[in-house]
């Protein structure tokens, strides 16, 4: 169980996005979970937007994985089960612990928006270096469930009956 906290306590949250067609000015992916994790009172750390290339995710989550300035890091883009997506390839290998609930939750509450099509979600999530790294679908509404249903009360010290925060 967590230690108990009465105050919030706000993270360093990095945010990528992995896409071949989007660019800064498109990114509403990317902008919603910038907004959603500064309305939580969390900072951004950093912002980048990288191609599914499997590499170049790697070593830009690993970048982040190493820097003590960074506590989170949410990925949205590059999880579906076509062959460009590479999230789960260059991530999931990096992780010390997986949070195998992550993607099982992640499947269970899009079933209810998506059915069937819900299982090739590859959703993912785990902890290496003390950072917790979230990988979500690209679009706008997959990052939105997955924030508000998942990843957004468990980066509140507060939540009981336990958080990721005393991880980090």
């Amino acid at each position: 169980m967590a230690p108990k906290h009465s105050e919030f306590i706000p993270l360093k949250i990095a945010v990528l996005t992995v896409s071949d067609s989007r660019t800064a000015a498109d990114d509403s992916s990317g902008d919603y979970l910038v907004s959603a994790l500064t309305e939580a009172g969390h900072q951004l750390a950093d912002r980048a937007l990288c191609p599914d290339n499997l590499f170049r995710i790697r070593a830009r989550v690993s970048d982040w994985i190493a820097d003590e300035g960074v506590q989170v890091v949410l990925v949205n883009g590059g999880t579906g089960f076509n062959e460009q997506n590479r999230v789960p390839e260059a991530v999931g290998v990096l992780f010390e612990r997986t949070v195998q609930g992550f993607g099982e939750m992640f499947r269970q509450l899009s079933f209810a928006e998506i059915k069937g099509s819900a299982m090739q979600s590859r959703a993912l999530a785990g902890l290496a270096n003390r950072t917790l790294v979230c990988c979500l679908p690209g679009s706008t509404g997959a990052c939105q469930l997955g924030w508000e249903q998942l990843i957004r009360d468990q980066l509140d010290a507060r939540t009981r009956p336990c958080n990721f925060v005393s991880h980090l």
